[in-house]
Formats: C-alpha cells, sequence, structure tokens
C-alpha cells in the first residue's frame, strides 16, 4: 500500500488461532475474515509485527477500488487480541473510529446482527482486551449474533463450542451478509450501513 492520501481502515476479525476452534461461535469473526480476504481476492500473510495475518488492499464493488484496507486476524487468542490491534493500528496510522471488530454477540439472536460505533463490551474478552490496549472503545463493532445457551450450559462452553447441524446450514449465509456489513460500513458509512442491516 503505497498510496498514503487515502484513509485506511483496520477490519480485525475477532476469534481464537488453529484448527480445535475453527468451527466454534467465537470464531465467527475469523470466517467473517475469510470471506472477506476472499473478496479481495488475496489470502492472509504473517505481518511484520509478527502478531497477526493480514491482506492489504481494497474492498468495494467491481470497477470501484473502494477504500484502503487493511483485513487483520490475530495470531493471540480472544483475551489477548488488543496488543496485535493496537500493534497494527499504529503500524498503518489507523485511529479508532476506522478500526472495525467482528464478533459473536450473546444478547442478538442467531442470524441476526447488528453494527455500531463503540458501546459497553458486554463481558465479551476480545473487545475488552482492544478497549484496555486501544484506550477507548469507541471503534466499530459488527456484532454477530449467536443467541444465549440453551437450559443451564455455561456461557464459556457454549461460545466455545461449534454451531448445531441446523445452524450450519445457515453460517454461510450469516457470513456472507457480515462481510457485506463490513463493506458497506467502509464503503458508504455508519448510519447507511445500519439502516440496511440493523433489522
Amino acid at each position: 500500500m503505497t498510496d498514503s492520501s487515502t484513509p485506511v481502515w483496520l477490519v480485525v476479525g475477532l476469534g481464537n488461532p488453529g484448527p480445535t476452534y475453527a468451527g466454534h461461535r467465537h470464531n465467527i469473526g475469523y470466517l467473517v475474515a475469510d470471506e472477506l480476504a476472499s473478496r479481495m481476492r488475496s489470502s492472509f500473510r504473517a505481518h511484520k509485527t509478527g502478531r497477526a495475518d493480514v491482506v492489504e488492499g481494497r474492498l468495494g464493488a467491481p470497477g470501484d477500488p473502494g477504500p484502503r484496507v487493511v483485513l487483520a486476524r490475530p495470531r493471540s487468542y480472544m483475551n489477548d487480541v488488543g496488543g496485535p490491534v493496537k500493534a497494527l493500528a499504529t503500524f498503518y496510522k489507523v485511529p479508532a473510529e476506522r478500526i472495525v471488530a467482528i464478533h459473536d454477540e450473546l444478547d442478538l439472536p442467531f442470524d441476526t446482527m447488528r453494527v455500531k460505533l463503540g458501546g459497553g463490551d458486554n463481558g465479551h474478552n476480545g473487545l475488552k482486551s482492544m478497549r484496555s490496549s486501544l484506550g477507548t472503545g469507541d471503534f466499530h463493532r459488527v456484532r454477530v449474533g449467536i443467541g444465549r445457551p440453551p437450559g443451564r450450559q455455561d456461557v464459556a462452553d457454549f461460545v466455545l463450542s461449534n454451531y448445531s447441524t441446523a445452524e450450519r446450514k445457515v453460517v454461510p449465509f450469516v457470513v456472507d451478509t457480515a462481510a457485506d456489513a463490513v463493506e458497506c460500513l467502509v464503503t458508504e458509512g455508519l448510519e447507511r450501513t445500519q439502516q440496511k442491516f440493523n433489522s
């Protein structure tokens, strides 16, 4: 990325690294990041900070180059993602208001989504770590609903478990919609994105 005249967005898919966690509800951010990388016709590579894999490029409609985007998947576990995100934000000179965190959200039903700027962490360790490292919670969030655990299942066990068989059939559509929301956010802004996706 040599064109420094256009602002850069840092889009972070939150999850836990490694095959053990790949299908977990907590890893929906990784899945959306993979979809966005595919749309950018690129694949993740280790960043020189050593703490994340990134894709650099542009995100937008065909024929429209769109804004400059650094798409990241931190290599650390969820409760430590803040360090890698801060390192990338510093490296690319990205302010908090142009950072997007894609994450699972317990308080939204499965197959729903909300996009917002700022707000609380709602017990989400990834958001908590980002807020701590960045010194602010004023970054964008694409909140992908996973619902609450059934019965008395522990929340930690629930988020670190695989989607149900029925849910797995829907997950690709959820991922696609969340990726659409990220594209809309960086190209058309928050208000337009909320109108379209905060159904």
